[in-house]
């Protein structure tokens, strides 16, 4: 893998920390305001969370005169997206593309995962069948 996303993924276990994401999803918030969208936590409690946030890449803040402002980074998301949703996708896209085939009683051409998995099947259970041969004495 080439970016270590463990902390990313610790960030987004926190619910509170992905409701602060969420908030930051409609645009760039000041701390001050964020704070506000959080009235059970302390000033110092939200900080802590956008500090791990920021550790883990997924908020970016600058400052702008005394205020500091605080944008959502999608990259990291995008990163779990194509590690852990794209390769899994082709394949339930697959197995639903099948059922619904079964339930309408509708009979097309398997689609290229279905097939090589059946050829991928054959050649195992051809090779668990086969016999081995003898060797040939020169």
């Amino acid at each position: 893998m080439p970016q270590d996303l463990e902390p990313v993924w610790r960030a987004l276990a926190n619910p509170l920390r992905r409701e602060m994401l969420d908030r930051l999803r409609e645009g760039p918030l000041p701390t001050g305001e964020l704070v506000l969208g959080f009235p059970e936590l302390s000033r110092f409690a939200v900080m802590q969370h956008l500090a791990v946030l920021e550790s883990a890449g997924l908020v970016v803040s600058h400052k702008l005169g005394r205020t500091r402002m605080n944008c959502l980074n999608i990259v990291p998301i995008r990163l779990i997206s194509e590690r852990w949703i794209s390769r899994y996708e082709a394949l339930w896209a697959d197995g639903l593309i099948d059922l619904k085939r079964r339930i309408e009683g509708t009979t097309t051409k398997p689609t290229p995962a279905r097939a090589a998995r059946r050829i991928a099947a054959g050649a195992r259970r051809t090779a668990a069948t086969a016999t081995p041969r003898k060797a040939r004495h020169a």
